[in-house]
């Protein structure tokens, strides 16, 4: 049988790593946390792994929802741990932050009651070794959660040519990267591959329209800076003129004022447990 090939590794991080940039994610992070930690549960572990655990702002929610938790963070960037430990300090007893390569985690085999992963396997060229690594770290029937994007899935009303121009740009530039803006549809066949078991996936629909017109509002303005974070990238990478991003930024503060806007996006949440 012939070998599926296996993706060289990413060239670079499609949204930088600008103090703006930090400071988006803890935004993006407070302004998810309801839908993100729905149904996430650590209340009896006592010690966790966070992968792509970057400024520490999903680790900041975890700290808070769960005071008795010490969590071991993983990060490839010296400059987003850098970050992490500045706003994390009142809990430098609980959390340990470590520059380490996610494919080759630096702790024993049978160590973790749970693992978590957010946003992480999208930036990424070989999702399953990753997750290989992580179920060696996790204790028998460990459970790992995971919030991943499936960016086929957006689409808003009115029709808006420039942001579905840029939206597009977004996701080639990502993929070309060696990155995957379609990961989420595949963390079943992922976490099998990895040798979990008692797999679950959901989708998380954001469907808005005239029914609740005050958070439409709230995720087309959290959506557009999502979209312009990515810009200098992409305006650097020639995938996208300034012209466009403007023309995008025109177009989505119309939808964000329009009476009968409709916005969609949808990604994956999924557990499993390391049997």
């Amino acid at each position: 049988m012939k070998k599926k090939p296996i993706r060289t590794k990413t060239k670079g991080y499609l949204h930088g790593f600008t103090r703006e940039e930090q400071d988006r994610l803890y935004q993006q992070a407070r302004f998810l946390e309801p839908y993100i930690f729905e149904n996430i549960e650590f209340s009896k572990d006592s010690r966790i792994l966070e992968v792509g655990s970057g400024v520490g702002a999903q680790t900041e929610i975890l700290l808070k929802r769960f005071p008795t938790l010490s969590i071991e963070c993983v990060d490839a960037s010296e400059s987003q741990l850098a970050r992490a430990k500045m706003q994390l300090k009142k809990y430098k007893n609980r959390v340990h932050l470590h520059a380490a390569d996610a494919e080759h985690l630096p702790f024993s085999d049978n160590t973790f009651d749970g693992a978590f992963l957010c946003w992480i396997l999208e930036h990424v060229a070989d999702p399953v070794k990753i997750l290989k690594e992580t179920h060696r770290t996790l204790k028998e029937n460990g459970l790992i959660y995971i919030n991943e994007v499936q960016n086929a899935s957006f689409f808003v009303h009115p029709y808006s040519p420039a942001t579905l121009q840029y939206w597009f740009e977004f996701n080639d530039h990502q993929w070309n990267m060696k990155g995957d803006p379609f990961v989420g549809a595949k963390l079943g066949n992922y976490l099998i591959e990895a040798g979990f078991q008692k797999i679950e996936t959901t989708m998380k629909h954001h469907f808005y329209d005239n029914r609740t017109p005050k958070i439409r509002a709230q995720f087309i303005e959290f959506w557009t800076s999502l979209l312009l974070s990515g810009a200098p990238g992409l305006i650097k990478a020639k995938k996208v003129t300034p012209a466009l991003v403007t023309e995008m930024k025109r177009e989505l503060t119309r939808l964000k004022d329009d009476k009968d806007a409709v916005f969609i996006y949808s990604w994956v949440f999924a557990k499993a447990r390391a049997l």
